[in-house]
C-alpha cells in the first residue's frame, strides 16, 4: 500500500511541475515532406483577452541535420482584430561555427527563436499570424521548396 502512494504522489508532483502557467498559446504545423513552398502560408489563430499583460513571442523550428543554411527566413504577418496588418522579415539563426542550435536528438534539432519581447497586444480579439518562407540564397530569388523544414511553430508567453 504504502508503495502505491509513493507512485501516486511521484506521479500527482510530475503533473504539476510539468503545467507551464506562463504559456498563452504554442501550436506547431508540420510541413509536408519536409519542403516548405514559398507559396505555402501556415497561419496560427490566437484568442488574446488580456491585451495589457507583457508577453514574450517566440518562433519555433524543426529542423532536420540536413538542413543546408545557418539562418531561415520569413515573413510574418500579424493580422489585426480590427483587421489592420503588420508585416516583419524575421532571420532565425540555426546554426554557428560549432555547429546546429537548439536542441537535438539523433539528426533533429528544435529551435525557439525569440521573435519580440516584453510585448503587449493593442487589442483583445482573435489574432492571426502568418508565416511565409523567404529564404533567398544570395542574389537569387526566393527559394521555391526549401527542404529540411519539418515543423514551424509559435508560442505566446507571459513575460516574466
Amino acid at each position: 500500500m504504502i508503495k502505491y502512494s509513493w507512485i501516486l504522489a511521484l506521479s500527482v508532483i510530475s503533473v504539476l511541475c510539468s503545467c507551464d502557467s506562463s504559456r498563452i498559446y504554442e501550436e506547431n504545423k508540420n510541413i509536408a515532406d519536409g519542403i516548405w513552398n514559398v507559396k505555402d502560408t501556415i497561419f496560427f489563430e490566437v484568442e488574446i483577452t488580456d491585451s495589457a499583460a507583457p508577453v514574450n513571442m517566440y518562433i519555433n523550428v524543426r529542423i532536420a541535420g540536413m538542413y543546408q543554411y545557418e539562418n531561415l527566413f520569413m515573413f510574418i504577418t500579424t493580422i489585426f482584430p480590427n483587421g489592420k496588418t503588420h508585416k516583419d522579415t524575421v532571420e532565425c539563426i540555426l546554426a554557428d561555427q560549432n555547429g546546429w542550435l537548439g536542441d537535438g536528438l539523433g539528426d533533429i534539432f528544435d529551435n525557439q527563436i525569440l521573435f519580440r519581447r516584453g510585448v503587449t497586444f493593442p487589442l483583445n480579439g482573435k489574432y492571426v499570424f502568418a508565416f511565409e518562407q523567404a529564404h533567398r540564397f544570395g542574389d537569387m530569388p526566393y527559394i521555391e521548396n526549401l527542404p529540411f523544414i519539418l515543423d514551424v511553430g509559435l508560442r505566446i508567453e507571459y513575460s516574466k
